[in-house]
């Protein structure tokens, strides 16, 4: 847990009784390579911290894969939809990598709201960080072209280049995989 709970202090700026009440209904939970952590029509039950590995996140539109994300360590893994309202999940969560997890189940997380006093603020920053990568994403796909989008997350995430098909993360970029292979070979 020890990974955890720097991530946790920061992200949080939660105090260290706190700290120590959340990080205790963690589980260390390990994924196989092609092991699901989520299928469409599934509810969500559980948030994840990936200490290592990669989980794609996608869906089908038109018999095609699309991918909404990819998240590697150091990153929280949930359809927050689904998890929240106990909604079913339009996504599928995938390991490309064996995965090594820090996981909190549903009735876990709702125990939060009675053992640590301020967990509503705590939780409003979580969803409010969440909410606002997803307008820096929606505003990267509606503002940058393919080539600004493809080095923005050469930038961020090197490492997905090495370790993901390039039909993924053409996908995620909102571009064909020629495209996608154009723009390598341009830049390279």
């Amino acid at each position: 847990m020890k990974d955890l709970e720097p991530y946790l202090r920061s992200y949080f700026a939660i105090d260290p009784i706190d700290l120590d009440k959340v990080t205790q209904l963690f589980q260390v939970e390990t994924m196989a390579k092609g092991d699901y952590f989520l299928k469409a029509g599934r509810f969500s039950d559980k948030l994840s911290f990936i200490q290592s590995g990669i989980i794609r996140m996608y869906g089908i539109h038109h018999d095609r894969e699309i991918t909404q994300w990819i998240a590697s360590g150091g990153s929280f893994v949930v359809d927050l939809h689904s998890f929240i309202f106990q909604a079913e999940s339009r996504w599928n969560m995938h390991a490309l990598s064996d995965c090594r997890l820090y996981t909190i189940l549903r009735k876990d997380y709702d125990q939060l709201k009675t053992t640590v006093a301020n967990w509503v603020e705590l939780e409003k920053r979580f969803i409010t960080r969440c909410f606002a990568a997803m307008e820096d994403r929606i505003f990267t796909h509606l503002s940058m072209s393919s080539e600004e989008r493809y080095n923005q997350l050469f930038r961020q995430h090197p490492e997905l280049f090495n370790q993901v098909q390039l039909q993924y993360l053409a996908t995620m970029l909102g571009m064909t995989p020629e495209t996608l292979s154009r723009l390598r070979r341009k830049i390279s």
